[in-house]
C-alpha cells in the first residue's frame, strides 16, 4: 500500500514564500502523475499543480508564476515552491498520486481530483494580510 504524507505547511505572511514537501513510499507512483489540490471548508477540493509522467506541469490560473512543482525521484519526494503568498491561497494542501502507470497527456496534466486514486493527509497553510 502506497503511503503519501505531506509536510510543510504553516503561517506566513502574505507575499512570504513556503515549501511543501510530499513523501511518496513507492517511487512507481511519484515519476508518474502527482498533483497538490487545495480546500477551504465549504468549497470543493481544487487543483492547484500537477507533473505528469514526462515531467510536464499543468497550474491552476490563480498560482501561475508564484507556484512551482518540482519532483526528486531519488529522495521520493514532490515538492510545492508557493511564492508570493496571497490571503487567498490559505487552504488544507493535499498531495495526491494517480498510479504507478504512465501518464501523459498532450495538453499537460488534468487538475481534476477524481483522476487521483492515493492522498495524503493534508497539511494547512494559513496566509495572513
Amino acid at each position: 500500500q502506497v503511503q503519501v504524507v505531506e509536510s510543510g505547511g504553516g503561517s506566513v505572511q502574505a507575499g512570504g514564500s513556503l515549501r511543501l514537501s510530499c513523501a511518496v513510499s513507492q517511487t512507481a507512483y511519484l515519476r508518474n502523475c502527482v498533483g497538490w489540490f487545495r480546500q477551504v471548508p465549504g468549497k470543493e477540493r481544487e487543483g492547484v499543480a500537477a507533473s505528469d509522467s514526462d515531467g510536464r506541469t499543468s497550474y491552476a490560473d490563480s498560482v501561475k508564476g508564484r507556484f512551482t512543482i518540482s519532483r526528486d525521484n531519488l529522495k521520493n519526494i514532490l515538492y510545492l515552491q508557493m511564492n508570493n503568498m496571497k490571503a487567498e491561497d490559505s487552504a488544507m494542501y493535499y498531495c495526491a498520486a494517480r498510479g504507478p502507470v504512465y501518464c501523459v497527456r498532450s495538453s499537460g496534466p488534468r487538475l481534476v481530483p477524481s483522476e487521483y486514486n492515493y492522498w495524503g493527509q493534508g497539511t494547512q497553510v494559513t496566509v495572513s494580510s
